[in-house]
C-alpha cells in the first residue's frame, strides 16, 4: 500500500484536545474579571506547546492546537464572521448518554447585517500552531458553513437584510472562499471543516424539525452542499481540505443517531473536499456500505475509536473493523482516527488526558501495522 506524504495521514485525528486543568482555571479567572487578556494568552500558548509535544511524540503526524483557546469548536469562529451577532435567546440542544440526557444551552448565533470577513479568522492561532511545531503537519479545524444556518435557520437571518435565501447562501461562501484564501496565503495546508448538520439529517427526528419550522428537512443537505462547493471553487493549490462529520459530541454524549444512507450519494459524491472523516465508533452510525458512493481520488478516514469512552479499543476489532468497510472502498484510501474530538466545548469527554494520549497512541500504533505507516 501507498505511503501518505500529504494528509489526510494513515493515523489522523479530528483536532480537539482536552483543556488542563490550569488552562481552565486561568480561563474562569479571565471571565471573572481577575485575569487580562494577555496572561490568559500567555496560559494557552503553554498549553498548546505542550499538547503539540504530546502530538508529535506519539507519532501523529497531523498537528492541532487542540482547539485550546476555544470555548466551543464552531461559535467561537462564527461570531467573528461579520454579520453575526449574539441572540439573547439560547439555544437548547438535547444530548443523550448512557445514563439519560443533558440539555446544552449555548448562546443563538443570528444574522442581523450582511456577512462579510474583515480579518482572518483564527490566523494568528494558526500562526502560532505553525510557529511551534518542529515535525509534522499544522492542521486548522473551523466550522463549516452548514453551522451558520443550522439551528437557528431562517428564522434566526434578518428578512430585511436577506429578503431571499439565495444572495444568503451567495454571501456565506464567499465569506469562506476569502478566509480559505488568507488562511493558504499564512501557509495553511490542512484544513479541516467541521459539519455535524450532515451527519444529523440522516436522523429523522432532525428532518422532522425542520419541516416544523417551515424549512425541507429532506433537502437541506443539498443547499448544504452547493453552499461548501462554492466557497471551494476557487480554493488555493496546494491545500488538502477535508470535512469531519458526527453525531454531536459533548460531554461524552450525542445527539443524532442513524447511518449515513440519506444523504450519501450526494454527500460522498458531490461535496469537493479531499476527505471524509467519518464516525464509525458504535451501531448509532450505521454499516459501511455508504462508503462505496465515495469516488475514486477521495479518501476516508474511518472514526473507529471513541472519543467518548476511557475503554481501550482492541487492535484486533479495529483491524476487523477496517478489513469491513475495505469490502467498500480500497483500504488504500482509507485512514484512521478517533471518531470525533476529545473536548468540543471546554468541558470535554469523560476521559483523562492519560486515557486520550493511550487513544491517540492505539490509532498510531494500529495504523502502522495495517498500512506499514501512521
Amino acid at each position: 500500500m501507498s505511503i501518505r506524504t500529504t494528509p489526510p495521514f494513515r493515523a489522523d485525528h479530528v483536532g480537539s484536545l482536552l483543556r488542563p486543568k490550569s488552562l481552565l482555571a486561568a480561563r474562569a479567572e479571565h471571565e471573572a474579571g481577575r485575569l487580562g487578556a494577555e496572561q490568559l494568552r500567555a496560559e494557552e500558548d503553554a498549553a498548546i506547546r505542550d499538547v503539540v509535544a504530546l502530538q508529535q511524540e506519539i507519532g501523529l503526524r497531523a498537528i492541532t492546537d487542540g482547539e485550546l483557546r476555544r470555548g466551543s469548536w464552531h461559535m467561537d469562529f462564527i461570531y467573528e464572521i461579520g454579520g453575526v451577532e449574539r441572540s439573547q435567546d439560547n439555544l437548547r440542544s438535547t444530548f443523550h448518554n448512557e445514563q439519560g440526557t443533558i440539555e446544552f444551552t449555548p448562546t443563538k448565533p443570528e444574522v442581523r447585517a450582511p456577512l462579510s470577513l474583515d480579518h482572518t479568522i483564527f490566523g494568528e492561532d494558526f500562526g502560532f500552531l505553525a510557529q511551534t511545531v518542529t515535525q509534522g503537519t499544522p492542521k486548522l479545524t473551523i466550522p463549516s458553513p452548514s453551522m451558520v444556518h443550522y439551528r437557528g435557520g431562517r428564522a434566526a437571518i434578518d428578512s430585511s437584510v436577506y429578503p431571499d435565501m439565495d444572495s444568503f447562501w451567495a454571501d456565506l461562501a464567499a465569506v469562506y472562499a476569502e478566509e480559505i484564501r488568507r488562511l493558504a496565503e499564512l501557509g495553511c495546508r490542512y484544513l479541516q471543516i467541521d459539519d455535524t448538520s450532515f451527519a444529523y439529517l440522516n436522523d429523522p427526528e432532525q428532518r422532522a424539525a425542520f419541516d416544523e419550522r417551515g424549512e425541507s428537512g429532506d433537502d437541506q443537505h443539498l443547499t448544504y452542499i452547493r453552499t461548501i462547493n462554492a466557497a471551494l471553487k476557487d480554493r488555493p493549490d496546494g491545500m488538502t481540505i477535508a470535512t469531519h462529520m458526527c453525531r454531536g459530541n459533548f460531554r461524552s454524549s450525542w445527539v443524532a443517531q442513524g447511518g449515513y444512507d440519506f444523504v450519501a450519494e450526494p454527500l460522498f459524491g458531490g461535496l469537493e473536499v479531499d476527505a471524509f472523516f467519518v464516525e464509525y465508533d458504535d451501531d448509532r452510525s450505521g454499516t459501511f456500505e455508504p462508503l462505496r458512493f465515495v469516488p475514486k481520488g477521495k479518501l476516508v478516514v474511518l472514526g473507529l475509536v471513541t472519543s467518548k469512552k476511557p475503554e481501550l479499543e482492541s487492535k484486533d476489532e479495529l483491524k476487523r473493523r477496517i478489513e469491513e468497510a475495505a469490502r467498500f472502498i480500497d483500504i488504500d484510501r482509507l485512514c484512521l482516527s478517533p471518531q470525533c474530538g476529545f473536548s468540543s466545548t471546554k468541558e470535554g469527554n469523560s476521559l483523562t488526558v492519560d486515557e486520550q494520549r493511550a487513544k491517540l497512541a492505539l490509532v498510531v500504533e494500529t495504523a502502522d501495522e495495517v498500512w506499514g505507516t501512521a
